[in-house]
This record gives C-alpha cells, structure tokens and sequence, in this order.
C-alpha cells in the first residue's frame, strides 16, 4: 500500500478513536454511575472535564511537534489515550475516573493537531484532497456511531469495554506509526511562550468549557457565564501580547492568508450547526419520538452512511468546479437540508428521515473535505505546525459553540411556549437557528480568490482567447518591431 494511502489510514484510525471515545460515553453514563457509586448528573463531570483538557493542552500542540518531532509526539500522543482509557476501565470512583479522562483529554489535544501535520508534511499537496477525505470520515462517523455502540457494549456486555477496545487499535495505531511515517522534524526551532500558552489554555478552555456545559445544563448559568467571561478576557490578553512574541503558541497573523481565514471564519460559522447536529438530533429522537439510544442511534447512523458515500467523489468534485465554487454552493445545500430537519415529526417516516441525513451526511462532509484541505493551501511549512494548531483550536470552539446555540435556541423556544417539558415541538426553531448560521459561511467562502485551491484540486484556470484583442496586440506587437528595427538601421 502506498504512503499515500496508508499514512491517511494510520492517522484516521487515531482520529476514529478519539472522536467516538468522546460521544460513546453519553449513553452509558447511568450504568459507570451505577457501577462506581454515584449519580449520572455528576459523572457528567467526565464528560466536561475531557473537554476542558483537550481545550487547554491543544494550542501546545504545534509547538511540541516541532520541538520533539510529529511521528514522535503523535506515538506518545496515542499511547497517552490509551493510558487514560484503561484508567477509565479500572476506575472505581468519580474522582479516579474523572482522572482518567483528564489524561485522555491531554492525548486527544495532541492527537489531532499533530495527525494532520504528520499528514501535510508526509503527502504532497497534489494528492492531499484524496488523503483528506479518509481524514474527514472519522470526525463525522465518530459522534453518529458513539452513542448506538455505546449502549450495545453497555447493554449486551460491560461497560468497561468501550474504554477497552481503543487499545488494539492504539496499538496498531503506533506500530503502523514507527513503520510507516518518517521522523520528519522541523528545522525552525522555537522558544516555548509560557505566557502565552497559560493565557491561550486559559482562554480557550474557559470559552469552550463553558459554552459546553452550558449545553449540558450542569452548571448554574451565572458560572456558565463567568466561565465565558473569563475565556473571553483571557483571549483578548493573548491576542495583545501575541502581536508582540516571535513565537505564538496560536500564530493569528495566519489569518492574513486569505484561504486559511476564510476556511477559519467561514468553517467556523459552518461548524456551528454541525457540532449542534449530534446534540440535537438524539434528543430529537429519544425525547421527541419516543426512541430508545439504540434505535436512535441506527437512525442517526444514516448521516455517516452518507460521509462514506462522498469519500471517493470529493476529489473529482473539487477539481471540476474548483474550491470556492464547490464550497459556497455546498454550504448552502449543507444548511438547507439540516433546516430540513425541523420539518421531522413523528408521522415521519424513518425512511424519509434516514433519506434527508444520508445526503446530508454526503454534502457536509464534502465541505469538511474542502474546508480541512483547503486551510494549508498557502501555508509555508515553516508556519505548518502553528497552522494547525490554530484550525484545531477553531473547530473545538466551534462545536463547542454549536452545542450551546442549539441548547439556548431549545430552552428559548420552550420559554416562549411556557413549557415545562421538553417535546418534538422544540427542535424545530432550533434546527433552523443553527442551518441559518451555517449558511453564512458562504458569504466568507464567496470572498475567496476564484482560483484558490487549484493546485491541490489539479483544476487548471482555463483562459478564453478574444480574437478581437489578439489582432490588437498582434498588431502593436509589429510596429514595436518595426520601430526597434528602424531605430537599429538609423
């Protein structure tokens, strides 16, 4: 198999694992409670803190790469997952568990910025759109087929096992790692920005922990709140003092290169109501319809079916209309059919249901394709580790602000409803709420140059000749000459 394909592979496994690790336990958390003697309302405490850990450690993530190599960090990175998985097994109270997923939280923050930077310096551009789409798979097949295999595992065997089966793939995962990626490292060695990285941890653990548990109603809202506050006060220290450092741990003079902020700005905005969707549409299903997590669980499936169906088609979509074109249009469609959505009720049939997410799941993870490939186009590799740290820290922000305007839009609408309980009725304003948003990344995606992209994509500008200013310039082109001759003459 070639390095082509197989590096993708080894770095989508990684990726596989983390993603559904951190939805898988959200079915199960009543049995771990009942199990290790406490209630699920404060084990949900595992859910927020591995949040918290992957927020704070990931913008360390680049410089660490570069510091002690990205096959190298990415290795350990895995085996520390591992580590934290298997703490989670043996856990026998809250505190040891929630220990446990704090250190696969640290492994996770490492795991995906530095996977894709082992990607961006193992493939060439020219075949990076095909190495993305195995990339993108995971991501959106992870939270969709979490929840259904955690309440299999749960229900028909332990609960520890789905901690348990991250470790052959680990496993495999690091062995395939050593074999088959080269030690690359970067030559440009950094400094460490210790401030910087306690205010950048601090900003962006405290936005993206808050907005979180703000969807997860564990907190009171004046916490929630300051949380935010603190993030948000935290963050504009950061941006002040990174114009002053030569070496930020989250380098915002990226954004100057115009794909990367549009895929930053734009993929953001997009993000939003992707991140909304696993978070909705359960509830949608188990509250509104009466569905047990299992059966929930193969309905939603329906949208990664439709991931895996766009894996071998994005190439050739994006190099016949070109990545701006591609990524505004299919914004658009992304949003229309998860507006679409808020149209389910429970005269619905699941056919049509599963329908409506199976090409959804097709278009969004085309954009995803796009959007995770694009953001390098006109990156220098000198700068790729701050790169994707950056788009890194954007994306958790991003789902980690999508959970909480669907959660907002729900409670709001029961509020002006002065309901006391949650019904099918309000998910739908939330739904369009979310695809509203997500549709206005198409306005940054629209600003892009018309030919961004096509060296990665392989679509070539295409120059129509006008026969009117070919003569023209044919004719200036002739009496220059004959001047300079005349002039050479005289």
């Amino acid at each position: 198999m070639s390095k082509e394909r197989i590096i993708p592979l080894i770095v989508a496994a990684a990726l596989f694992m983390e993603n559904m690790d951190s939805t898988v336990i959200a079915t199960s958390l009543p049995a771990i409670a009942a199990d290790i003697g406490t209630s699920p309302l404060t084990l949900k405490l595992a859910i927020t803190s591995y949040l918290l850990a992957l927020a704070v450690f990931i913008p360390a993530s680049g410089w660490t790469a570069d510091r002690f190599g990205a096959r190298r960090v990415f290795s350990i990175a895995i085996a520390v997952f591992m580590a934290g998985s298997i703490g989670c097994a043996v856990s026998g109270s809250v505190n040891d568990f929630v220990i446990a997923r704090v250190v696969q939280g640290i492994g996770g923050a490492m795991m995906t910025p530095v996977g894709r930077l082992v990607l961006l310096r193992s493939i060439d551009k020219s075949a990076l759109v095909n190495a993305m789409t195995w990339v993108t798979v995971p991501a959106l097949i992870g939270p969709v087929i979490g929840p259904p295999l955690g309440g299999f595992i749960t229900t028909y065997f332990s609960w520890h096992w789905i901690f348990l089966i991250n470790i052959p793939i680990g496993l495999l995962g690091i062995f395939l790692a050593l074999r088959y990626i080269d030690p690359i490292r970067s030559e440009h060695r950094e400094p460490f920005d210790f401030y910087g990285m306690v205010l950048a941890g601090l900003g962006v653990g405290g936005i993206a922990f808050g907005l979180s548990v703000a969807g997860l109603n564990l907190l009171p809202w004046p916490l929630v709140v300051g949380l935010i506050a603190v993030g948000v006060a935290s963050m504009t220290l950061y941006v002040i003092h990174g114009r002053k450092t030569s070496s930020p741990v989250l380098d915002f003079g990226l954004l100057r290169l115009p794909t990367l902020y549009a895929c930053v700005t734009g993929g953001f905005l997009f993000r939003i109501g992707i991140g909304a969707l696993p978070f909705l549409l359960p509830l949608l299903m188990q509250i509104g319809f009466g569905l047990s997590p299992f059966q929930s669980g193969l309905v939603t499936f329906a949208s990664a079916a439709g991931s895996m169906g766009m894996k071998t088609l994005a190439p050739r979509i994006l190099r016949t209309f070109g990545f701006r074109n591609v990524m505004v249009i299919n914004a658009i469609i992304s949003a229309f059919l998860l507006a679409a959505c808020a149209l389910f009720t429970i005269a619905t049939p699941l056919l049509l249901i599963m329908i409506i997410l199976v090409v959804g799941g097709f278009f969004r993870s085309l954009q995803f394709t796009a959007i995770n490939t694009l953001a390098y186009a006109e990156v220098d590799p000198a700068r790729m580790s701050r790169a994707t740290t950056l788009v890194s820290v954007n994306q958790q922000l991003a789902i980690s602000t999508g959970v909480a305007v669907g959660a907002f839009s729900v409670e709001t609408t029961m509020w002006m409803r002065h309901a006391t309980e949650l019904s099918a009725a309000d998910f739908g304003p939330a739904f369009v709420v979310v695809a509203a948003v997500s549709a206005l990344s198409s306005y940054y995606f629209f600003r892009m140059p018309a030919d961004a992209g096509h060296e990665i994509s392989g679509r070539r500008m295409v120059v129509i000749s006008d026969p009117t200013r070919d003569s023209e310039a044919e004719e200036t082109a002739a009496s220059e000459t004959a001047s300079v001759r005349d002039q050479k003459l005289g």
